[in-house]
């Protein structure tokens, strides 16, 4: 069960990987800037995602006890929650998007990333409801967790679509900070 919850979670991580990728054209300067404004706050948030994402992989690969799995989850799940909400701070603070109904744009992906840090809170509360000391219903429990991720990351694939839409995505793949590096496996 913890290996399904893994790779659930692994899902929503691919959702911080859509923006990234190798460089753009040299585009419009005013959306350059407001994009590396965007990412240089993102890239902190980016990496604390990997970062328990890697660590709810880890226990779920290895033999933990439920209450290692469920400390570690509840503590990604909020690491998760506050990065989510600060990359939606980061938008409304680099101020509106230098394209056609930038307003519009960031404001639904603001909201995306908003319901996205709400429904990491849910997954979080969820998580430390769990009766890790039964064995059985600490499992049933898992498999509730792991069906709400999908609802759960909705919202900042919103985000992520939206801005694309709007055209920044090329300006924002071009700044290193939107730029995510896959954690190297960690060794057993």
């Amino acid at each position: 069960m913890n290996k399904k919850l893994a790779a659930a979670v692994s899902g929503g991580a691919v959702l911080m990987l859509v923006l990234s990728g190798c460089g753009g054209d040299d585009g419009d300067k005013k959306t350059d800037a407001w994009a590396k404004k965007v990412c240089d706050s993102w890239q902190p948030e980016l990496k604390k995602i990997e970062q328990a994402n890697a660590d709810i992989k880890r226990v779920a690969t290895e033999s933990s006890k439920p209450e290692e799995v469920q400390s570690t989850d509840s503590a990604a799940f909020g690491t998760m929650s506050e990065s989510y909400k600060a990359m939606g701070t980061a938008l409304t603070g680099a101020g509106v998007p230098p394209v056609k109904d930038g307003e519009k744009t960031q404001a639904a992906a603001v909201m995306g990333f908003e319901s996205t840090a709400q429904g990491y809170t849910a997954l979080k509360t969820k998580m430390d409801a769990l009766d890790a000391k039964d064995q059985g219903k600490f499992a049933e429990g898992l498999k509730d967790v792991a069906s709400g991720l999908d609802e759960a990351t909705k919202g900042g694939k919103e985000a992520l679509d939206q801005l694309k839409s709007g055209g920044l995505d090329k300006a924002m793949n071009s700044q290193k900070g939107c730029q995510v590096t896959t954690p190297a496996p960690a060794k057993s």
